[in-house]
């Protein structure tokens, strides 16, 4: 089954307000056309969110939140609900991505109840990050903690079938490094993905309601080097979504 590619801007807390919504402009002229092949989706700080939907409103590209809570409503200082990000127009939303769990200590079991949430009462679109440190891949046990990640946070899950889930594959040693993993070793890394997913849902789910993305480093330079790739449906990318043009040439490429 061909799929639809898609290509996820980060832009983490990189940006303030003006710069966010500036930016947000850039983009909706810049995609105008071009890219009605493929996705686009943009994840923006939350607290620009809302404006920035605004801007994009009837435009080609989605938008998307960094991170959710696991709970509908209550005293949780700090958090948002699911509910929150749909009535700001969010489609997606980033779940477990790995400068959460380095920096905030969030886990598997926290990822997990976090998708139960957004897949139990919501139309959001989740993209669930898991990746190997360099310490885990230097000891040869990438292999192992991929599959351990994907179970812990997709074990028990039930899917209707019209939700979809994106599994974003970025090796944490990659991220806003410079370092790049090699086609090769992408390639191989999402066929194990696919493999372990297909052993928890089946082929008929994995083909028809999962996509499975790479991110790390990736650029309008080195991008090529990643579309022809048959088991990669897209891109999560970070540093080089903050600047307009640089993003469009990697929706382009791929």
């Amino acid at each position: 089954m061909v799929k639809q590619k898609i290509i996820i801007a980060n832009w983490k807390m990189k940006l303030d307000m003006p710069a966010s919504l500036a930016l947000a402009k850039e983009y909706q002229v810049k995609f105008k056309s071009g890219t009605e092949d493929k996705e686009v989706v943009v994840c923006p700080s939350t607290i620009v969110i809302a404006e920035i939907n605004k801007i994009l409103a009837g435009g080609k590209i989605w938008l998307g939140a960094q991170n959710v809570f696991w709970e509908e409503r209550g005293a949780y200082t700090g958090e948002i609900s699911v509910k929150m990000l749909e009535q700001a127009g969010c489609r997606y939303v980033i779940i477990g991505h790995s400068e959460r769990r380095q920096y905030l200590l969030e886990n598997y079991q926290m990822i997990h109840q976090k998708l139960k949430e957004v897949l139990s009462d919501s139309r959001l679109i989740p993209i669930v990050c898991i990746g190997e440190t360099l310490k885990e891949k230097e000891a040869g046990k990438r292999d192992y903690v991929i599959v351990d990640q994907l179970q812990q946070a997709l074990g028990g899950i039930q899917l209707l079938s019209q939700q979809q889930v994106i599994i974003a594959y970025e090796p944490v040693w990659a991220i806003g490094t410079g370092q790049v993993i090699t086609p090769l070793d992408a390639e191989n890394m999402h066929e194990i993905i696919r493999a372990s997913l297909v052993d928890l849902f089946g082929i008929d789910i994995i083909n028809k309601q999962f996509r499975i993305i790479y991110g790390g480093s990736v650029d309008s330079a080195n991008v090529a080097e990643f579309s022809e790739l048959d088991n990669i449906d897209g891109l999560l990318v970070g540093g080089a979504s903050l600047k307009a043009e640089e993003f469009y040439q990697i929706v382009v490429s791929i």
